[in-house]
């Protein structure tokens, strides 16, 4: 017996990209010093809003990508560069499922 998938296309509001949190507000959600924070913004993890530490705002995906970052970090030893590379071939492969889904939905 051959398993039945339904693809099921949703819409709502991103919420995550409507959130706004500053600089401290980020470092309480990752449990993080904000040179932490920081050293993820200088080494292009993050690029939040604003041109300076205390302007800057995150969103909620900024939250999410904190978080993969140091945890990589402290559980693998991955240093920030490699935590880099990791969050890009993340996106890729989000970006790479979502063309997938949409190529079997359109029947190609």
């Amino acid at each position: 017996m051959t398993p039945h998938f339904q693809l099921v296309h949703l819409t709502g509001l991103i919420l995550e990209d409507q959130s706004e949190l500053r600089l401290d507000d980020l470092c309480r959600a990752c449990t993080a010093q904000a040179e932490r924070i920081v050293e993820l913004v200088e080494e292009g993890l993050l690029t939040p809003a604003g041109t300076a530490p205390g302007e800057w705002r995150f969103t909620g995906v900024h939250l999410h990508r904190a978080r993969v970052a140091l945890r990589l970090e402290r559980d693998l030893g991955v240093n920030l560069a490699g935590a880099a590379l990791a969050l890009e071939l993340l996106d890729e492969l989000e970006v790479l499922r979502a063309r997938v889904l949409r190529l079997e939905a359109s029947g190609r």
